[in-house]
């Protein structure tokens, strides 16, 4: 993985299981943090032989109106390359804050945590 320049936030960490990337995050995604995210995964699946990508964000306390807007569209450029993307570990407050933002995530499919989303990538698959 590419370390980022002075100046730039860190990389989110995107890793391989097989066909799917598991992509953890972790307490506070700053704007830029998640354009950088979007473009990482974006690349990946453009470059390998993604057929998902799971996004967990069951250490994410909150979800704000651009970071939403930003796992639509990894979402939407993911499906264009032929991959699907499920956000999984979403936790109560923060279905409840992107309801309450009246943010639909059009082209996420949820699951409860990373297990069940595999199985869903999975089950797709087949």
């Amino acid at each position: 993985m590419n370390q980022p320049l002075p100046g730039q936030p860190p990389q989110v960490p995107v890793l391989a299981l097989g066909d799917v990337l598991l992509v953890s995050l972790q307490g506070e995604l700053h704007d830029g943090m998640a354009e950088q995210l979007q473009h990482d995964i974006t690349h990946r699946i453009s470059t390998s032989r993604v057929t998902g990508v799971v996004i967990d964000i069951s250490g994410v306390d909150i979800v704000d109106s651009f970071l939403g807007r930003v796992l639509a569209e990894i979402a939407s450029t993911a499906r264009l390359l032929a991959a699907r993307t499920v956000l999984a570990g979403m936790r109560p407050a923060v279905a409840i804050t992107l309801v309450e933002l009246g943010l639909a995530l059009p082209g996420l499919v949820t699951a409860l945590d990373v297990d069940r989303a595999m199985e869903l990538l999975s089950q797709r698959g087949s």
